[in-house]
């Protein structure tokens, strides 16, 4: 039987009239990687803000850890970890001194609150750095304190809000594996909520894509790949409106959709199909600027379910 550690029940929030999060119902099993994937604005923030009791729902509510969010928000505060979108560390504490406080403010008894804290250094590895001012890290070293912040406490669910948020490639790449390691070396679920779509494919065992704050589509990425069955032939032109019109009368097209400038067909074999519709475009005296193949992705995914690219 599987045991969910985040149980939704129609949990709904509105800010003067306007509904950011409306109606999500979500059952998140224990001691995995869960994604909240959508574009900027979608709802993510608030669905995690309402279940770490920083915002109360307007309607529906949810359970962590098997504790009602709106019956008893201090259970569930002691049960979880978060790190927040925007960074909120003292630049003139040492990460030593930075945990040390936490551990304090959190409730970890004296007798074990020096071992926890060195438990947690080991695990975030900041080197040397250790005992050095936070004002002399790097946006990667800060990321990791921060979440060695939030598990200071040995939480059951960690929190992470767009974990790699305006950090570069190599740091949010950096920060990507420190995650996957930390699925393995601790009995913990993750929440994490990102619009960065190989973030949450290359971390996440299972995810919900989020729109306009309604539950869209869920299910493991891998999985959700799989349902599409189809090559993509991604094409542009100066006449793509003229294009459109002509390709998707085309028995070997299954769905036609215009993203932007780009025309995406599914198809079966694509590979087979290029040169056809460029003798199609030919014929009809129309010039294709650029055409390419791609297999199915979580992008892919998320346009289909959604209608636009994540990050239009």
């Amino acid at each position: 039987m599987v045991e969910y550690i985040i149980e939704t029940k129609n949990i709904t929030k509105d800010y003067d009239g306007f509904r950011a999060v409306n109606g999500i119902n979500l059952k998140i099993p224990k001691n995995l990687a869960y994604g909240i994937l959508g574009q900027n604005g979608a709802g993510k923030s608030t669905l995690i803000s309402m279940l770490c009791t920083i915002f109360s729902p307007t309607e529906g509510t949810a359970t962590v850890n098997g504790y009602d969010i709106v019956k008893e928000p201090n259970n569930v505060r002691r049960s979880i970890g978060i790190v927040f979108q925007n960074r909120a560390l003292d630049d003139v504490l040492t990460g030593r001194e930075h945990l040390e406080m936490h551990a304090a403010l959190y409730g970890v008894k004296k007798d074990i609150r020096q071992d926890r804290v060195n438990e947690i250094l080991d695990l975030i590895d900041l080197g040397d750095k250790i005992d050095e001012q936070i004002k002399n890290y790097s946006g990667g070293m800060k990321r990791r304190l921060e979440i060695g912040r939030g598990l200071i406490h040995l939480p059951k669910v960690l929190f992470l809000d767009e974990p790699t948020l305006g950090l570069d490639v190599q740091t949010r790449e950096s920060i990507w594996s420190y995650i996957k390691n930390l699925k393995d070396v601790i009995d913990i679920t993750i929440l994490l909520t990102s619009h960065y779509l190989e973030e949450v494919d290359s971390l996440c065992d299972e995810i919900s894509i989020i729109d306009h704050g309604e539950l869209i589509k869920s299910g493991s990425p891998s999985d959700l790949k799989a349902e599409l069955k189809n090559d993509t032939i991604i094409l542009k032109s100066l006449n793509n409106d003229k294009l459109k019109d002509i390709l998707q009368n085309q028995l070997f097209v299954n769905e036609l959709m215009v993203d932007g400038s780009e025309i995406r067909i599914l198809v079966d074999k694509g590979a087979k199909l290029i040169p056809e519709i460029v003798h199609i475009a030919e014929d009809n005296n129309l010039n294709i600027d650029s055409i390419e193949l791609k297999q199915p992705s979580l992008e892919e995914v998320f346009i289909k379910y959604t209608g636009y690219n994540i990050n239009k």
